[in-house]
């Protein structure tokens, strides 16, 4: 079975096909462009590249949020596209997870984050046992709030993401020497990863299938405070 793997929910725009679970290629671009102009270019480009036909896939995996609330609609709605004109399954996998990979063999716990602006964050709490298991789902917090929690949990933690420097000193300053963190080289999501963690998954149908954005979009949550002063 061909699987192709799609992650726009950060400024990393990363793509995967694998056979049989298997990789056969995989492209990572990290450039601020917005990937409306890039990804379906850059989809159609690896698959030629490996010579596999769109018709021959026969599994859509998509990072389906939190992260950029743009980013996450222009995958959803390509691997959405793709799957209903394919008929062919798509499978939805968080975009933490994504990011969570280089925490594979830690010992302890790893916190994946995006930054949510605002001192909040995007972030969740995995452990790697023989697969990668949700310890607490996926949440938009303050991350002051969110390091607290994971002080009173007195385990080491692994933080991974590109966003993890903007928070370091933070970091550190809470759970000192228990705090781990990814190194440059690894910082990036990886759609290799989140199409062999949806190999355990279900398959879902594309017509009903919605991303997890977690919050508002900010013109989104602007106009429904507009409205509660109207009706108010």
């Amino acid at each position: 079975m061909i699987v192709l793997a799609i992650d726009t929910s950060n400024q990393p725009l990363s793509l995967a096909v694998l056979k049989d679970g298997t990789v056969m290629g995989e492209k990572l671009i990290n450039i601020k462009r917005n990937h409306s102009l890039q990804a379906m270019s850059e989809v159609e480009a690896l698959l030629a590249s490996l010579d596999v036909e769109p018709a021959s896939l026969k599994r859509i995996v998509v990072a389906k949020g939190p992260g950029s609330y743009t980013g996450v609609r222009i995958g959803v709605t390509l691997a959405k596209t793709l799957a209903w004109s394919l008929k062919i399954p798509i499978v939805g996998v968080s975009s933490l997870l994504s990011l969570a990979w280089p925490g594979k063999y830690f010992d302890g716990v790893v916190v994946p984050l995006m930054n949510a602006r605002r001192g909040n964050v995007y972030t969740g709490l995995y452990e790697y046992r023989d697969g990668w298991q949700t310890l607490e789902e996926d949440r938009n917090v303050a991350m002051s709030d969110w390091l607290v929690h994971l002080a009173e949990r007195e385990d080491r933690v692994f933080f991974t993401g590109a966003d993890v420097d903007v928070f370091w000193e933070e970091i550190q300053s809470v759970l000192g020497k228990r705090a781990y963190r990814v190194s440059e080289e690894e910082a990036y999501p990886s759609a290799v990863m989140m199409a062999k963690h949806a190999e355990g998954l279900p398959d879902e149908d594309a017509h009903g299938f919605v991303p997890n954005y977690i919050r508002l979009a900010e013109a989104e949550a602007n106009w429904l405070k507009e409205q509660e002063k109207k009706n108010g």
